[in-house]
């Protein structure tokens, strides 16, 4: 998983926000219509063309049938079952097209995310940070520590509970990327809390799961750590006129890809 994220990252690092990320919107636009642009492409490469087009041919056959003998019943039923068969077949040539887009289309959202979905913590915010132990570790709670920079103040914690979690609440004191220091047994990790300096990539969550391929701004945990996830409560980023967090870029890309794939289809000869 790192190996992955390192590579995408390094790519999307250079590739995304080339006038800086308080332009949010080119991004938003360019990248939702390249991805439906290479969808078709991939789609057009990998699908049976030939087989879908007859296949929805004769789906339009059978409706015509059911409408011009609707009053044959024998006939209508065999229509229908007919384009029933039909339907199965169309949705069987689209499996594995829709298996093979689905990777780049989820590399470039999971970037887009990791830029635009979050916004760096104030001066003066107060939030929560939240270290969640592996199952099956020896370490306890009890042992979990954690040295913290001068631009970031403890106003409570650390708190921890039965399940293997351990918490922190704390204020913002400094612009910058702190680096937190987090203790577990003889595992140590990172976790960089954004603050101020404006809008830019926001590492929200570090984790040895396969979440971790979600969430690229920080390296992933070790496979064999004593951390589960090392996570800071983070602020969504504005992105009006376009819908905000990570619900609202994954909306906005899947309609926009979508959109500009439709529209294009024909200019690229492709039958969906």
């Amino acid at each position: 998983m790192q190996t992955f994220n390192a590579i995408t990252s390094r790519l999307f690092d250079v590739v995304l926000a080339p006038f800086g990320h308080r332009w949010a919107w080119f991004d938003l636009l360019l990248w939702p219509i390249l991805a439906g642009v290479v969808a078709l492409l991939i789609y057009k490469l990998v699908s049976n063309q030939q087989g879908i087009a007859d296949a929805k041919r004769r789906i339009m056959v059978n409706l015509l049938e059911v409408v011009l003998y609707r009053e044959n019943v024998l006939g209508v039923l065999g229509s229908t079952a007919r384009g029933l068969a039909q339907n199965v077949r169309y949705v069987g040539y689209n499996v594995v097209p829709m298996l093979v887009m689905i990777v780049p289309m989820t590399i470039v959202l999971v970037q887009l995310v990791a830029h635009y979905a979050y916004a760096p913590l104030k001066q003066g915010d107060v939030q929560l940070l939240e270290v969640s132990l592996a199952p099956g570790t020896r370490v306890a709670p009890r042992d979990v520590t954690a040295d913290f920079p001068p631009g970031v103040a403890v106003e409570a914690g650390p708190v921890r509970t039965a399940d293997g979690r351990v918490l922190w609440r704390l204020r913002m004191l400094e612009d910058g990327d702190h680096v937190v220091t987090l203790r577990a047994g003889d595992a140590v990790e990172q976790k960089i809390v954004p603050v101020g300096d404006g809008p830019r990539k926001v590492p929200v969550l570090r984790t040895r799961t396969w979440e971790a391929l979600l969430y690229p701004g920080e390296a992933a945990l070790p496979a064999g750590s004593s951390f589960e996830t090392i996570k800071l409560a983070t602020p969504q980023r504005d992105l009006n006129p376009f819908p905000s967090g990570e619900g609202g870029i994954l909306l906005w890309f899947f309609v926009a890809s979508l959109v500009a794939g439709f529209l294009l289809r024909k200019r690229l000869g492709v039958t969906l």
